[in-house]
């Protein structure tokens, strides 16, 4: 039980730190990174494709220092790497359609999901962005049918 509350420990905070640094360091300081995302490229990676390398260099970190005990440290870094899988499958998958496997989402918090993400992605900097999370949706988008 307590692995199962370390691993949606690790998922859930996970939005709320990708939020932050999508908001204040994406957006940021760093935004010669992040803009790639929000600009048309002609490859398949971006720029913004290395804040998935730091990600993923925490979770695997996390999970090699807990991993001879399975304590906490191995749980979070599980959550944090279904968290990367998680965002992967509906923002690059589902939302940017980088491999082209599903139609327009019927679901309805999936649809407002991907407008939010819509609406993000009109704005080129910080100012003026909004919904900078991902599976935590503004309500209202939730609220207007998309």
């Amino acid at each position: 039980m307590k692995a199962f509350i370390f691993l949606l420990m690790g998922f859930a905070t996970m939005e709320f730190v990708a939020w932050f640094t999508h908001k204040y360091i994406m957006h940021g300081f760093l935004w010669t990174l992040h803009a790639s995302h929000h600009r048309h490229t002609k490859g398949f990676f971006e720029w913004n494709d290395l804040f998935f390398v730091f990600f993923g260099t925490i979770a695997a970190i996390l999970i090699m220092l807990g991993f001879e005990t399975f304590d906490y440290r191995f749980w979070l870094g599980c959550g944090v790497s279904l968290y990367g899988l998680s965002y992967f499958l509906f923002h690059d998958i589902v939302i940017h359609k980088r491999f082209r496997i599903f139609r327009r989402p019927r679901n309805r918090y999936l649809r407002a999901m991907v407008k939010a993400h819509q609406d993000h992605h009109k704005s080129i900097g910080r100012e003026g962005a909004v919904a900078f999370g991902l599976f935590i949706v503004p309500k209202k988008y939730l609220k207007n049918k998309v």
